[in-house]
């Protein structure tokens, strides 16, 4: 039988490789940082190979630590999921979600309680970052984006979106397609590295109206949840996804004061590492919010509008 290196070793190593610091892998495991070196340098030892390059105060993966990383994380986590099979409620998934910063900033972090009520308590990580995302780096076991940005994973579309003009109820009146630019108008720019969000000027060009020197004044907003905010405070008209406003419409905070609207160029996608894909938790995840963004950019309310044009 072959000789196994230390398992307390090899587990110092893949959360110190994971995490990127010896510190960090400390905090982790509840040892020192001294341990979790010592740890190491005993696997290195028995295998006869480096795993980390020692460069000052950091560490850098050698090419073997990079080959063995993966292999460990997912050889870790299956042996998670079996202590949770026997041990029950004693041991809670572990789920680290990543989506837009608009998505985190009220979007998701509103629903997350209907997938802890529905699917049991796990200890989530809950990201609002731009792309690209360090996968492997924070262990990220599932993204949610606008457009297919990583096909080195396995990637899905499960949505088409598109924008609305939406307003506070007191800034409708009676608004026709004509009169739009009379108002004030909320722009949506996600900057030099995001996708091209669609602009006032797209809106008035597929409606054949000339919009004037309207196109350019106004509120500008660097995310689509802080334009949607402006909206529902009063202080102007908005081009907003209908994931974002569908639940704002149903409930009155908004109201789309004209029919037209813009589809989006690329579809939503989900993005799980094959590390995380045969995990149940992420499995339940990827159901779970794949049938709450259809729900919303289906939702009933972005068909209805004070005045047809």
């Amino acid at each position: 039988m072959v000789a196994l290196p230390s398992l307390r070793g090899l587990q110092a190593f893949e959360a110190a490789a994971r995490s990127g610091s010896f510190a960090a892998a400390a905090e982790e495991l509840s040892i020192s940082a001294a341990a979790v070196s010592q740890l190491i340098r005993t696997v290195e030892e028995q295998m006869g190979r480096r795993l980390f390059h020692r460069v000052n105060r950091r560490v850098v993966l050698t090419e073997a630590g990079v080959e063995m990383l993966p292999r460990l994380t997912m050889a870790f986590q299956e042996i998670g999921s079996v202590a949770r099979d026997v041990g029950g409620d004693a041991f809670r998934p572990r789920l680290v979600i990543s989506v837009p910063p608009s998505m985190a900033m009220g979007w998701l972090s509103e629903r997350l309680a209907g997938f802890v009520a529905s699917h049991g308590a796990a200890d989530i990580s809950l990201r609002g970052e731009d792309d690209p995302v360090p996968f492997d780096h924070e262990m990220v076991d599932i993204r949610l984006s606008y457009g297919p940005h990583y096909r080195e994973h396995p990637t899905e579309e499960i949505a088409r979106d598109a924008v609305y003009p939406v307003c506070a109820p007191s800034l409708a009146g009676a608004v026709k397609p004509e009169t739009l630019a009379g108002l004030p108008l909320i722009h949506t720019d996600w900057g030099p590295t995001g996708a091209a969000f669609p602009s006032w000027r797209n809106w008035f060009g597929t409606a054949g109206i000339e919009p004037g020197r309207a196109v350019k004044l106004g509120l500008s907003a660097n995310s689509s949840r802080t334009a949607l905010d402006l909206a529902i405070s009063g202080l102007g008209v908005a081009l907003a996804q209908g994931i974002y406003c569908a639940r704002a419409l149903e409930n009155g905070r908004l109201v789309r004061p004209v029919a037209r609207s813009l589809e989006l160029r690329q579809p939503y996608c989900l993005t799980i590492p094959e590390r995380s894909a045969r995990r149940d938790v992420v499995a339940a995840f990827r159901e779970w919010l794949i049938e709450e963004c259809v729900r919303a950019v289906r939702s009933p309310a972005l068909g209805v509008w004070s005045y047809e044009d």
